[in-house]
């Protein structure tokens, strides 16, 4: 009987990601995306802290060794009742002013699909707007990131959240195409409209207009996705995917797993609630990469 002699995950390769102000090197080591949550009813029940606690737990998140901060206070859950951008604000404003103040260099990326709080964010001193709609829910969003010269994350949904529960279903083989599709065809979009490709990095948008286990058929193709030649963001903390029937905030083991496949799938960054199992599961992914090198 004969093995293969060279490691069977997957080849990471490196990136500078171009931000506002900085450039985050990405590939050597998979950086983590803390999830500050603003709004009250966010799906994951994390949501619940007022301005002042939220900035403690956001400043308590960088000393501990968090990459990057993503603040966002509209919930995207299915069915979540939409936010003005003027009431996004309210929310967003006092706690990103907050935690530059007291931790000035950090890395804060702003999870919106509005134009107005990403100009207002960016002109604060955020670094990356994370936008789930892949720009396509505010028209005026790619020229606010364009004119900002920000990191981008462009992320692949189907519809809205108020129409994922009546989306056809898709078979496991066509989950991957239609991902990665989707995110070609915003991110040549992007392209076309002047923002330059060293800002953007993809996400292919676990849980987003994708039910069950399509998403475990997207986790299992997720290195095909290093064919559209850019960095890749996995978002997949307590999705309902990884344990229907568990309370979202019980599903850290589950996260920590969907992590390490999604790692050694390729990705360069993951988006986190919980940063130390997050951090546990990089390590062990991270220096499996690297003994597969090694080998």
């Amino acid at each position: 009987m004969s093995f293969p002699s060279s490691s069977s995950f997957a080849f990471r390769p490196r990136f500078d990601w171009r931000l506002r102000t900085r450039t985050l090197p990405l590939g050597e080591r998979t950086l983590v995306m803390q999830i500050v949550n603003l709004t009250p009813d966010s799906f994951s029940g994390d949501g619940h802290m007022g301005e002042a606690a939220a900035i403690d737990a956001a400043v308590k998140a960088l000393d501990e060794g968090a990459d990057i901060l993503d603040l966002g206070a509209e919930s995207t859950r299915p069915n979540a009742t939409a936010l003005s951008a003027d009431e996004e604000q309210k929310r967003l404003m006092p706690v990103l002013q907050g935690i530059l103040r007291l931790r000035p260099t950090a890395v804060l990326s702003i999870d919106t699909y509005h134009a107005d709080t990403a100009k207002a964010a960016l002109d604060a001193g955020a670094e990356i707007v994370n936008d789930v709609s892949g720009l396509l829910w505010d028209e005026r969003m790619t020229a606010v990131v364009g004119e900002a010269r920000c990191g981008l994350v462009l992320m692949h949904t189907r519809g809205r959240s108020q129409e994922w529960g009546s989306l056809p279903p898709l078979g496991v083989e066509e989950v991957l195409p239609v991902v990665r599709g989707g995110l070609l065809e915003r991110m040549d979009a992007a392209l076309e409209a002047g923002i330059a490709v060293e800002h953007i990095v993809l996400d292919p948008g676990f849980g987003f207009g994708k039910m069950g286990a399509e998403n475990f058929a997207l986790l299992a193709r997720f290195a095909e996705l290093a064919k559209l030649h850019r960095p890749l963001l996995a978002g997949l903390s307590r999705k309902r995917f990884l344990g229907e029937a568990l309370p979202a905030a019980e599903r850290v083991n589950a996260t920590t797993a969907a992590h390490v496949a999604a790692i050694l799938g390729g990705a360069h960054v993951v988006r986190a609630h919980d940063l130390r199992a997050a951090q546990e599961a990089v390590h062990v992914a991270d220096a499996v990469l690297a003994g597969g090198l090694a080998g």
